[in-house]
């Protein structure tokens, strides 16, 4: 039986706070950004039942991992690094550090980084920003998750790939470029369509976010994906 994964945007960054910033590369969490992991922490859904962590080797999506989750953190689980859910564009924002670099930078922490790769950080092939490659990676991510055995999973990703992830686009295309607040977090469990494992929000997580219990159809989702897609390549976020 495929998991339930709770999916989770990182904490507010220093990118966050301007546009101006968007040239840090790989920036942490700001003081506030750290106030909402742990405020993420106190409020999870089903903490008790978490048995998989895994986080964007970016340092703010493991920042918020630690401080959300210490008290797994604590009894026994380490955070995972896994480089699939790593952010779409590739601004320097979005980029991730070196492997040895941002190892060094938490190896007294439970993190494990062995699902991470040489030149992960580097935006060129299956990493790529275009839309093609992003459908690709979210789609592997997708069926890997759906293989775990675990029974609940947490999952530290970013605004904008978190739409490629749970492809759900309602809302993509407004001024920060993704619906999802920061230190959010949404519940999916698995269906298959064509033989393919599907995300669908649970009934549970569509009703803290105020919404009703019925979802898009697979051929609304197709076509706002389409539409959200040629916008955010008109805007320059991803590429054709």
């Amino acid at each position: 039986m495929s998991p339930i994964v709770h999916f989770v945007r990182h904490a507010q960054g220093v990118h966050n706070l301007s546009h101006a910033n968007h040239h840090l590369l790989d920036p942490e969490l700001t003081p506030l950004g750290e106030e909402q992991a742990r405020a993420l922490g106190v409020g999870f859904p089903a903490l008790e039942n978490i048995q998989l962590i895994l986080s964007s080797p970016l340092r703010r999506t493991i920042q918020t991992a630690l401080l959300a989750f210490s008290s797994q953190v604590g009894a026994g689980l380490q955070v995972i690094a896994w480089p699939e859910v790593q952010e779409a564009s590739d601004l320097n924002c979005d980029t991730g550090s070196d492997l040895l670099d941002i190892k060094a930078e938490f190896e007294k922490l439970p993190v494990d980084f062995t699902l991470v790769e040489p030149g992960w950080h580097i935006k060129q092939g299956k990493w790529a920003p275009a839309a093609g490659r992003l459908l690709e990676r979210a789609q592997l991510a997708r069926q890997w998750l759906s293989q775990r055995p675990e029974k609940e999973i947490v999952v530290v990703s970013h605004g904008c790939f978190l739409h490629f992830l749970t492809d759900d686009w309602v809302n993509a295309d407004n001024l920060h470029v993704t619906d999802w607040a920061n230190a959010e977090v949404r519940s999916f469990a698995f269906v298959h369509e064509d033989g393919r494992p599907v995300l669908c929000e649970t009934i549970e997580s569509r009703e803290r976010r105020g919404l009703g219990p019925v979802a898009l159809t697979k051929e609304q989702r197709l076509e706002l994906q389409r539409m959200k897609l040629q916008t955010w390549i008109k805007w320059g976020v991803i590429l054709a």
